[in-house]
């Protein structure tokens, strides 16, 4: 009689959470799909984001529950649960300096998941990685893109390069098949220049300092997110504050707490149909207390709870 295996925390393959490995998208049956994307030549300034998906599913080990799920005693249910599927597959197979390539290996990726009929759920990586994710929905319409994030990300192409960290908003806003854009968190002195700040609102943007969102609350918040058939989430681990997310190139003070940002997430997971997620800008080597990767892995797991729990 084998014995069955315990199954802890540190034993095993770190897989983001311990959940099966799927090494061929082709071979994909679930209905979450993460996918890592160590890419960090968007980076202008600080690196090191192409370690953070290795560094968030080693912490993310820690809250391995399989097929029973997470217990949610605040509210007295099971999250994440049999029947729902999630699995890992690995990481996109980008090439340090090779922009175009990388970007093309990622969206290759994205649509590979879609094709299959699972959620895909990105961690990058820097932001610019969210380009590449938006070209893998282009057989939508009116897509709406809700940020959470520190900094307006709409920068245009500093020194001629057009495919920074510093410009996925502006890029994902001059693709057909995306629409509206909500931008929240915004915050600190410098963190866009002001033309940048005009051309988004000239978009149509709706931008959201963190400090207006502290003040109405997620609800009011959410409320304020346009009405739409799908939506589109990437967040910046810089939303949160500076004492929670120090290992990220940009902290910035005066951010989000951990329950205020998973608070606004639950209440857009209730408002429309999410087709996919990011969390990008970890870079661990910067948080030796392994904090920031904590508070990326325990902000997916949440929002992967809510989208499956509303799931209509």
């Amino acid at each position: 009689m084998t014995k069955n295996k315990i199954n802890m925390p540190i034993t095993g393959i770190a897989t983001f959470a311990k959940y099966p490995y799927v090494d061929d998208i082709n071979n994909l049956n679930a209905d979450i799909a993460i996918l890592g994307i160590p890419y960090d030549t968007g980076v202008g300034f600080l690196s090191g984001t192409r370690f953070g998906p290795r560094r968030i599913r080693e912490v993310s080990t820690h809250y391995g529950r399989g097929g029973a799920g997470f217990y949610d005693p605040e509210n007295d249910e099971q999250l994440l649960a049999d029947p729902v599927k999630i699995v890992d597959v690995g990481d996109a197979d980008v090439v340090h300096g090779d922009i175009e390539g990388s970007f093309d290996a990622i969206t290759e990726a994205v649509k590979a998941i879609r094709s299959k009929g699972a959620m895909p759920v990105m961690m990058g990586g820097d932001h610019s990685v969210t380009i590449p994710i938006a070209r893998a929905y282009d057989d939508l319409e009116d897509l709406t893109v809700v940020q959470f994030d520190a900094h307006l990300d709409w920068s245009d192409a500093p020194g001629g390069q057009s495919l920074g960290n510093g410009s996925p908003m502006r890029r994902m806003s001059e693709m057909k098949h995306i629409g509206k854009m909500v931008q929240i968190g915004l915050r600190g002195l410098g963190s866009s220049r002001r033309e940048d700040f005009e051309a988004a609102k000239d978009y149509g943007s709706l931008l959201i300092s963190a400090k207006e969102a502290k003040e109405l609350g997620p609800k009011e918040v959410i409320d304020k997110v346009p009405d739409s058939k799908q939506y589109y989430v990437t967040i910046d681990i810089d939303a949160f504050d500076i004492s929670l997310a120090t290992g990220t190139g940009s902290p910035s003070p005066g951010g989000f707490f951990y329950d205020e940002l998973i608070d606004m997430l639950t209440e857009l997971a209730q408002k429309g149909e999410i087709v996919g997620f990011d969390l990008v800008e970890t870079a661990p080597q910067y948080d030796p207390t392994n904090g920031t990767t904590r508070v990326a892995a325990m902000t997916m797991l949440h929002f992967m709870s809510q989208i499956e729990k509303y799931k209509k």
